[in-house]
């Protein structure tokens, strides 16, 4: 039996006691987060925030095993922000719609839920009306034409079924009392409140495609709402991706128990913890950005050092090379030799262990 076949769902239950000091803990860290940035800069606020949803957009993706290309998301969500970080390279219309999502969750979380945002979101998520190469009911609830809404793994002839949705004729019922109670005042902690709306709304499971994408995106806009602000310092949907199979497992053995959801909400309130906690990560790196930057504007250096050094503070994937550099830069070979030299000089640039054909360089993001 599925949790939603229960007599009494949808009046899930949890044990309080045993959520008391797991929930004490998220919101110390919660708490101890907001007030740590709050005492940096603007600009280093606004730079923590643009590296966090980047992170979380690709994370959410990533979940459902979609890849997005991380500089198309980060400059799709500057553009968004108003925030310059140079030329921007095209978007594909799948990131727009994703960032899109994100940025209405998390920017606009003091708005209510409603099945038609709810429908903006689907329809951002799939502007093809395709998921793949097939078509899909988009921006409407599934009507399980193709037979019943069901969560399958494993090869063709061995598949695994993990969960079965309510059926289609039960959805708008479903999903009205859904948003009915994510919407209404209520004494449940937000930060609890966060770890249902995640839950149920997956067990309705209302559209065709990009149900996980949503729950995680109306648990950003409730978690948004527990801190009363829409700047985003850490990723949930990073620390899901990081522990995705106990995700998945969790959701599955709690969707097919009673109506007492305390383990999904311990897990969650864990998981809160651990992403918070992770961000400490993004908050070291932004500083460092910006001592880097601070040392950088003492010298005259030129666009295509500007350009590189801003490339390897965003994450450049692999070693940097001088191969790398004229090919990114766009210059010769010689010319992107002397650059770097005198990055190494100037003390912004060190040269990584290994010599010969592994010769490479990393950033000096501390002086000297």
């Amino acid at each position: 039996m599925y949790i939603w076949e229960q007599t009494s769902w949808p009046s899930l239950i949890w044990n309080e006691g045993a959520l008391v000091a797991p929930l004490a803990a998220a919101r110390h860290e919660q708490g101890k987060l907001l007030g740590k940035m709050e005492a940096v800069g603007f600009d280093l606020r606004e730079e923590a925030m643009l590296q966090t949803l980047t992170q979380d957009v690709v994370k959410t993706s990533e979940i459902e095993g979609e890849n997005l290309d991380t500089q198309q998301v980060r400059s799709s969500i500057a553009r968004r922000l108003g925030i310059d970080i140079g030329a921007l390279p095209p978007v594909d219309r799948n990131v727009e719609g994703i960032v899109d999502i994100m940025l209405d969750a998390t920017g606009k979380y003091q708005e209510p839920v409603t099945a038609d945002r709810l429908f903006a979101w689907h329809g951002a998520l799939f502007p093809t009306g395709r998921s793949g190469l097939s078509k899909i009911r988009v921006g409407e609830w599934r009507d399980d034409a193709s037979g019943p809404m069901q969560v399958i793994s494993g090869a063709y002839g061995r598949e695994r079924i993990h969960f079965s949705a309510p059926p289609a004729d039960r959805v708008p019922e479903e999903m009205a009392r859904f948003l009915d109670w994510l919407n209404a005042p209520s004494e449940t902690d937000p930060v609890i409140k966060a770890a249902v709306a995640h839950f149920w709304f997956v067990t309705i499971h209302p559209f065709e495609d990009g149900n996980g994408r949503i729950a995680r995106a109306i648990a950003d806009l409730a978690l948004t709402r527990s801190e009363g602000t829409p700047h985003r310092y850490y990723s949930m949907s990073a620390q899901i991706q990081k522990d995705r199979k106990a995700y998945y497992d969790l959701l599955e053995k709690t969707q097919k128990g009673d109506l007492d959801i305390t383990s999904w909400i311990l897990w969650f309130l864990a998981s809160l913890r651990h992403a918070i906690q992770e961000a400490e990560t993004t908050v070291a790196q932004v500083l460092a950005k910006a001592r880097l930057w601070d040392r950088a504007s003492q010298f005259a250096l030129n666009e295509r050092q500007i350009k590189m050094l801003n490339r390897l503070l965003d994450g450049f994937e692999g070693k940097l090379t001088s191969s790398k550099w004229a090919k990114i830069a766009d210059c010769s070979q010689d010319t992107a030799g002397r650059d770097i030299a005198a990055l190494v000089d100037l003390g912004l640039l060190k040269r990584g262990e290994g010599g010969g054909r592994n010769t490479h360089y990393e950033l000096c993001l501390e002086e000297a």
